[in-house]
């Protein structure tokens, strides 16, 4: 196998033609390699221009200054105004003045290690410099550019010679580059001269003639014969590597490390080097440059590391530490379903926004239907209708047929009752599961049924651990578009009437403001950061209460809740962030608020007998309750046990609403309800794939004749030849659609689809946008370069890595991806790639 590398590059600045980077370079006490010409020897300790051009309206400036003892004591690059200055002799890298560690990652420029030597490489220009930093200076420069340049170039690296003679011979010299003439030739001679040159003055000194002797070996390469006994002739000792590192001459610049164990590397990257000794990689993760198996490498999580074995749980999850990488289980929590004001995530993950305040199909299965209506006046929950054999619950009076529930109530199929004045719980004997907040917002939660999972759909989308198929719609296609599934959904017609933006500018400072306390890195929600990420739900803070109408507070810590309750499930433990956030609730009479309440054994209704509450594994929730020792009675006051009445076919007052259980038709028919009500609702192609609203009723009107449906452009049809829609257009029955690995067919107003091979895809674009083969989409504005993907998993055996390069752009807000890199492991018969 041998590897193959191309470097795909979308720059502003690069040619589309292959061009050979230019590099130009000073090393010793004073040899000179121009862009052009011949090199030249200048020993001086004046300060010199090296470099100075302007290329897309950027200037660069690099100065050198070499000391007493011929080593470069000072250089300035000054590259579009950003001063960095390299103090030589171990006097580091300062930047704007103060003094940088490494790696250093600035919007314009990136300094790291590069093997032995320090690098820098311009954001903004094709432009790095790299140096050599030795006891008393800095004994080797180099300046190497990308592309032609079309402005001129001045200073010692410009067009210019100087044609200084030598003024002194050297043995050693003369003795080097015996070794040297298959690789210079007839430059011999020249070559002799300028290390002559060079050593003049500064025989005491071994860096000086070191530096350009190496200079020498590296231009005739690794095949040559001087390249392993250049050191034995001149004397000159290898770099000291710190701690477990050993010098090579050619190696890897960036070797493998617990953070990295297979960099993805190839022959460009070589160079002189300080790698651990085989089998062995670096300990970043610790200090003093320690070499270790992979097996040993610690792990690191929220910036602490741990110790190989260890163990990192959370309520969904477990990881163990293996070879510097979590190695971690499945998720083991069991899918859910939210509906946080106009927000739903599906019970695979994905979040979206309902387009209007309707009524919708939550989510429907074998046998139940969970049907939810918003409020005309804000994007927030009305009602919530359960229905389980014929059986439905509403939060709004708690009522199951004509009986008034108190506090729990328990059929053959359902167990319905308050946890907290805040939260009802719905428990099913077929594993259905819903909490209903009540308090200070109507939200919904829902965990779906674990045996019927292929006939589960609507808004909660059909829990297959696939989120690319979530937009099924209500005719059984893939919608790309999120309103259009949703409106698929709702029951009956349904305006567009929740603004996507702003609509008031005062709430809009107010959200903006608050909102941002859940970023805050040393705020109250700042433990949760690495385990969820923020950048949803302060999107959705902002959203929701700028349009929530008069009372924004409510709006806003009904945001908060909703990230404190994801994090909660995950075991995160925020503290009291409602005080913190100014969102704390007040209890009625002498209840008492708490983060954790539960009804089991809470209340005089439960003395009575056995609370089927306590058989439950709900955890517990925000709200009032009694404190311990005391019970909740009929007065919804909490009272001693000894105060408690007794009970008999009878139910407590609940402390919260909650509830269960002659026309001209041009082809059609005028139908007058009073005279002859018929079913209405499922007269057209459209209605045949939509779910049935909360009223099924007669609505007078023109309809096509009996056993015919209006389609989508009007005309009466049988059913089979029904029309279908899908993105807006429609389609004819019969007709086909491919969609999310699906192949579609219209029939009978709905959508017959699939299944197809289908090839995941993840893509990079514009500012630090970035989409999973999931199809989940995320930000991230770090400046250097990242693994997309790779088949290597950690084991060094892959066929192929892609890596993405960001830099700045535009402006410093802005990250954009210049370069892709793609190495591929191919067969060496292969010696093409179309």
């Amino acid at each position: 196998m041998e590897s193959l590398r191309w470097t795909l590059a979308a720059c502003f600045y690069l040619f589309s033609e292959e061009i050979c980077p230019k590099r130009k370079w000073t090393f010793g006490s004073g040899v000179t390699v121009p862009f052009e010409g011949s090199p030249f020897y200048v020993h001086s300790s004046c300060r010199f221009t090296f470099l100075r051009f302007t290329h897309s309206r950027v200037d660069c400036d690099i100065t050198v200054q070499r000391g007493g003892g011929g080593l470069l004591t000072l250089v300035e690059i000054i590259i579009n105004k950003v001063k960095t200055v390299l103090r030589g002799g171990g006097g580091g890298v300062l930047v704007e003045n103060g003094r940088v560690s490494l790696p250093y990652d600035h919007t314009y420029q990136h300094i790291f290690r590069f093997g032995v030597y320090t690098r820098l490489k311009s954001s903004l220009l094709p432009l790095s410099v790299t140096w050599y930093d030795v006891p008393g200076g800095i004994d080797r420069l180099w300046v190497e550019l990308d592309q032609e340049l079309s402005s001129d170039l001045t200073g010692l690296c410009g067009k210019l010679d100087f044609g200084l003679t030598p003024l002194l011979r050297k043995f050693v010299c003369r003795r080097f580059f015996s070794e040297t003439l298959e690789c210079l030739t007839s430059r011999t001679p020249e070559f002799i001269r300028l290390c002559e040159q060079n050593a003049y003055g500064h025989e005491g000194d071994a860096g000086v003639p070191c530096a350009f002797f190496g200079e020498v070996v590296l231009m005739c390469g690794k095949g040559s014969h001087v390249w392993n006994s250049w050191r034995t002739l001149t004397q000159c000792a290898p770099p000291t590597c710190p701690g477990d590192l050993v010098y090579v001459e050619d190696g890897p610049a960036f070797i493998p490390s617990c953070s990295n164990p297979n960099p993805r590397t190839s022959n460009q990257d070589n160079t002189s080097s300080c790698v651990c000794p085989a089998g062995e990689v670096l300990n970043d993760r610790a200090d003093g440059h320690r070499c270790v198996r992979t097996s040993t490498c610690p792990c690191v999580f929220r910036d602490r590391t741990y110790q190989p074995g260890a163990i990192r749980s959370t309520k969904c999850q477990t990881c163990v530490c293996g070879g510097g990488t979590w190695q971690c289980s499945e998720n083991f929590c069991p899918a859910r379903c939210l509906v946080e004001g106009q927000f739903v995530t599906t019970y695979d993950g994905k979040q979206y926004a309902v387009p209007g305040k309707c009524a919708y199909m939550a989510s429907q299965g074998l046998n139940w239907t969970l049907k939810i209506e918003f409020s005309k006046r804000e994007p927030s929950l009305k009602t919530v209708t359960l229905q389980v054999f014929q059986v439905q619950t509403i939060p709004n009076d708690f009522i199951i047929g004509d009986d008034e529930i108190i506090e729990v109530h328990q059929s053959d199929h359902t167990l319905v009752f308050w946890q907290s004045s805040m939260y009802v719980q719905v428990r099913t004997t077929f594993g259905l599961k819903l909490q209903v907040q009540v308090f200070p917002d109507l939200q919904l939660y829902v965990t779906p049924p674990g045996h019927d999972r292929d006939a589960i759909s609507g808004l909660c989308g059909n829990r297959n651990n696939d989120t690319t198929d979530d937009f099924t719609t209500s005719s059984g296609i893939v919608e790309n578009s999120a309103k259009l599934f949703a409106l698929s959904w709702s029951l009956g017609s349904c305006p567009e009437n929740i603004p996507s933006s702003c609509v008031n500018t005062g709430n809009e400072i107010f959200a903006d403001g608050r909102c941002s306390v859940l970023n805050n890195p040393d705020g109250i929600f700042a433990k949760c950061h690495d385990y969820i990420p923020t950048d949803q739900h302060h999107a959705a803070c902002i959203h929701r209460t700028c349009n929530c109408g008069d009372d924004l507070l409510r709006c806003l810590c009904a945001s908060l809740e909703s990230y404190a309750k994801a994090c909660g499930g995950l075991g995160v433990e925020l503290g009291d962030w409602r005080k913190a956030t100014n969102c704390t609730l007040q209890c009625s009479k002498n209840l008492e608020f708490s983060d954790a309440t539960r009804a089991c054994n809470r209340t005089c209704f439960a003395l009575a007998g056995p609370d089927p509450r306590c058989e439950l594994e709900d955890g517990p929730v925000e709200g009032c309750g009694c404190p311990e020792g005391t019970y909740l009675n009929q007065g919804l006051t909490c009272t001693p046990k000894a105060q408690c009445g007794c009970r008999y076919g009878g139910a407590t007052a609940p402390p919260g609403p909650v509830v269960i259980d002659g026309q001209q038709c041009n082809g059609k028919i005028c139908f007058r309800c009073s005279e002859s009500p018929v079913n209405t609702a499922q007269k057209t192609c459209d209605s045949l794939s939509k779910p049935l609203g909360f009223n099924v009723t007669c609505e007078s009107g023109c309809y096509c004749p009996e056993n015919e449906y209006e389609d989508h452009f009007g005309r009466c049809v049988p059913r089979n030849n029904c029309t279908c829609v899908y993105s807006g257009k429609v389609f004819g029955a019969g007709e086909l659609v491919k969609t999310s690995c699906k192949t579609c067919i219209c029939n009978q107003g709905q959508w017959d689809c699939r299944d197809q091979p289908c090839v995941g895809k993840c893509q990079v674009y514009g500012n630090g946008h970035y989409q999973t083969f999931d199809s989940k989409w995320y930000r991230f504005d770090g400046h250097c370069q990242y693994t997309l993907v790779e088949d290597y998993c950690g084991s060094g055996r892959g066929t192929f890595s892609v890596r993405v390069e960001s830099v700045p752009c535009c402006e410093e807000a802005l990250t954009c991806s210049r370069a892709v890199v793609l190495d591929l492991q191919v067969l060496r018969s292969v010696h093409q790639l179309n």
